[in-house]
């Protein structure tokens, strides 16, 4: 009886906002007994738990799903959600739930969605019938069609796009209209055409993507479609051309990049070849950060250093340098320096 009163006590005591405040620092599993304790409690603890959900089992996606279907209490409340499918095929049945689901967010701003290999195969983006919020961020693994373009034309508030699933050259067609507000875009597996049917027109001024054999010069040139100049690009390349010969494609499309991240995946690093690309980033004029990741044996930190401080010499307007062993190189007191000083 006394813990009952102390719970109302601090309820009539306490404003919402504030307990909202404090609700919002639990983590989810401390604020499920919370949900239980009193009807006050339950109303403000239940915006800090549906508010942003992540569930990457589909048993939990599944009741989740239900529970936001049938209850417009908490749906209301959702504003970001990622449902991870990908290790399960799903039924119409659960399509046609999840369709419900949606509908009932409303208040909904960032979607993350993926499906398994299979489901990606299909048209799931009729899902998105009948649902009226408005997005800003959206990820999917599902497939680029007629569908999915349809839906996107009615968002046009994103900002940030992912389509991450393996596109093959589907019916995919943007409205010119479509994303006029779209800044930030991510692709992993998407053909050229598909890229640039997304940037063509619109404001992207960040991406990332990957290359492939026989499609590098395609993709790049994808590049000069977006209607603003782009500053940041993040690459993961599969091309077996040592990456020296990647720099210049890049550099010539993009010469005013700020921002450039390499991932090589097919072709080892030696600290000579590291070397060697110092003299491709003379090209870029406005660069200030760079990573470049590859296999390779660990260089020493010396060797490191060495790497930093010919490629500042190469490019004067570079700020930070993250190369393959870790390390954050910086420029301080016109030194390169890193916040490690020693080997390991």
């Amino acid at each position: 009886m006394d813990n009952v009163r102390s719970v109302r006590s601090i309820s009539s005591v306490l404003p919402v906002e504030i307990l909202e405040l404090i609700f919002n620092h639990l983590e989810r599993r401390e604020l499920i007994p919370v949900l239980g304790s009193n009807s006050a409690f339950h109303n403000t603890a239940s915006r800090a738990v549906y508010r942003n959900i992540s569930e990457t089992s589909s048993v939990k996606a599944l009741k989740l799903i239900k529970t936001l279907a049938s209850n417009a209490t908490y749906s209301r409340h959702v504003r970001s959600i990622d449902l991870d499918f990908a290790n399960n095929l799903i039924t119409a049945n659960i399509l046609r739930l999840l369709n419900r689901a949606l509908q009932q967010l409303k208040s909904l701003t960032t979607l993350i969605l993926d499906f398994s290999q299979t489901d990606n195969a299909a048209d799931v983006a009729w899902i998105f019938q009948g649902c009226s919020f408005s997005l800003t961020t959206f990820t999917s693994s599902m497939r680029c069609d007629r569908s999915l373009a349809k839906f996107l034309a009615m968002q046009p508030k994103i900002t940030e796009l992912c389509l991450r699933g393996f596109n093959k050259e589907y019916d995919f067609a943007l409205e010119p209209k479509a994303l006029p507000n779209l800044e930030h875009f991510r692709t992993v597996l998407s053909y050229p055409s598909i890229i640039g049917e997304v940037l063509r027109g619109r404001p992207v001024e960040s991406v990332s993507m990957s290359l492939y054999p026989g499609d590098v010069c395609k993709s790049l040139d994808t590049l000069l479609l977006s209607a603003t100049a782009i500053k940041r690009l993040t690459v993961m390349s599969f091309e077996s051309d040592p990456p020296v010969a990647l720099l210049p494609l890049i550099a010539d499309r993009l010469p005013h990049l700020e921002a450039f991240h390499l991932v090589v995946l097919m072709t080892h690093y030696t600290h000579e070849i590291l070397l060697e690309i110092g003299s491709s980033l003379a090209q870029f004029k406005a660069l200030k950060y760079i990573t470049f990741m590859a296999p390779g044996l660990p260089a020493s930190f010396n060797d490191e250093k060495s790497v930093a401080e010919a490629w500042s010499k190469a490019c004067p307007t570079l700020q930070t340098i993250i190369l393959p062993k870790g390390l954050v190189w910086f420029q301080r007191d016109e030194n390169w320096a890193c916040l490690k000083d020693s080997e390991d």
